[in-house]
């Protein structure tokens, strides 16, 4: 038996959170650089925005709607998604973090009424850091995932479904009329694992709703389409095919891209950016426990913009594979070299770090700088500590540049609130 844990339009919520007046207006997160919207609450969903919409298409639902849009607050985001979890993990002994909204719970010997279960864990998250969320059970994940798209459909469009499924939604505990009746009013598409073309594919085919797709005939479906459909069949049989992931896996590739605030002409900006990207990349790694064999660097213009187009990209291969900052960076302003002309203005660059291994597996050969390794292993991790107990960026490489907010490549984010649990500067004050 599973459940899913999953916060309503969580970077919204967010933001309710320490700004309540926001409560029962539109409102929308953009993303990095302000340019589209990421999340959007019930208010602005009714208004028609979908999600991904350029913000400049909806800039005029500022004035006649009251339309709020607010600049992503990724470092908020993330330290409330950890206190969200930790307050779902209440619900079941195992829990697999699904995203950063999102959890899926083991409740495999949990006693009781899970339903009721179900809405003291959704009442203690919503009563303890502000959150409203949705629960999903299902005897698979699949049909917990399913579940959960009930609960929040069922509590936000009253008549799609039974009254009683909306906020916590438990498919195991329907009679079989009663669960047929729900996958039959449920579309094919809100099926997890059944992205648009097959589901364009399924409806070709006569087969409309969650509850053709559960009558279907795995093997078939196998031979016709692919084995990961016919695990989503089996699942929604009630077959589990997909296990909890308490431990993420390693990452076989990490990398760190973004797009800049404004067309970067200049190699010293260039390089302050790719340093940064670099060394962000690098601390992933070692939080993976990895290391790097290969660096990819790449930088191109905007293709949306009339202007001479220009992209290029080189991977550069290290000594010896590492996670530290300092051979990564180096070796990615090498490349960057490499592969910059002036006279581009150039909106992106990013950083891919490549050859993935664990760090205990190492290629013995001549060190040719004894004593050196261990040191520098000591280093990144006193790094990585200061950045963790002080805030990231507290120290830095030097050819990041020590400009901050200000430096040219900088993500315009306009409209970001502060970091209300992150930066002792920003904590709210209460006074009397």
């Amino acid at each position: 038996m599973y459940a899913l844990v999953d916060g309503n339009n969580f970077y919204v919520s967010c933001e309710r959170v320490f700004r309540p007046s926001l409560v029962g207006h539109p409102v929308v997160v953009l993303s990095n650089n302000d340019g589209c919207a990421i999340a959007r609450s019930n208010e602005a969903k009714a208004l028609g925005i979908a999600m991904g919409a350029p913000w400049f298409e909806i800039a005029h639902l500022a004035e006649s709607a009251g339309l709020v849009a607010l600049s992503a607050n990724f470092a908020l985001y993330g330290d409330m998604s950890d206190r969200m979890m930790s307050l779902a993990a209440g619900l079941g002994p195992g829990q697999e973090i699904y995203s950063i909204d999102e959890s899926f719970i083991d409740l495999d010997g949990v006693r009781g009424c899970l339903t009721q279960r179900g809405h003291k864990v959704r009442e203690r998250i919503l009563d303890w850091i502000g959150i409203p969320c949705c629960v999903g059970i299902g005897v698979t994940k699949t049909l917990a995932k399913l579940a959960n798209h009930i609960a929040k459909t069922a509590e936000r469009k009253p008549g799609s479904y039974p009254e009683h499924l909306a906020l916590v939604c438990n498919l195991a505990a329907l009679t079989p009329p009663a669960l047929q009746e729900v996958l039959a009013a449920t579309e094919v598409r809100e099926v997890w694992g059944v992205g648009r073309r097959i589901a364009a594919q399924l409806k070709e085919s006569g087969i409309h709703s969650a509850l053709d797709l559960a009558r279907l005939d795995p093997a078939m479906v196998r031979r016709r389409w692919s084995v990961v459909l016919e695990r989503t069949v089996r699942e929604l049989q009630g077959l589990a095919c997909i296990e909890l992931e308490l431990a993420p896996a390693r990452k076989q590739e990490i990398a760190c891209t973004r797009s800049f605030g404004h067309p970067v002409t200049h190699l010293a900006d260039l390089g302050e950016a790719v340093t940064e990207f670099a060394s962000r990349a690098a601390h992933k790694l070692r939080a993976q426990g990895s290391l790097a064999g290969q660096v990819l660097v790449f930088i191109r213009t905007s293709p949306f913009r009339p202007q001479a187009q220009f992209s290029r990209s080189i991977i550069t291969p290290l000594r010896r594979p590492s996670a530290d900052t300092g051979v990564i960076v180096a070796a990615a302003l090498s490349s960057l070299r490499a592969i910059y002309r002036p006279g581009y203005h150039l909106a992106r660059a990013g950083i891919m770090l490549l050859e993935l291994q664990p760090n205990t597996v190492l290629q013995g050969e001549l060190d040719l700088q004894e004593g050196a390794a261990p040191q520098r292993t000591r280093l990144m991790t006193t790094i990585d500590d200061l950045n963790q107990r002080y805030g990231r960026g507290t120290v830095i490489m030097a050819s990041a540049g020590l400009a901050g907010d200000r430096r040219a490549w900088t993500m315009k984010q306009e409209r970001r609130t502060p970091g209300y649990t992150t930066c002792w500067a920003d904590m709210p004050v209460v006074r009397a």
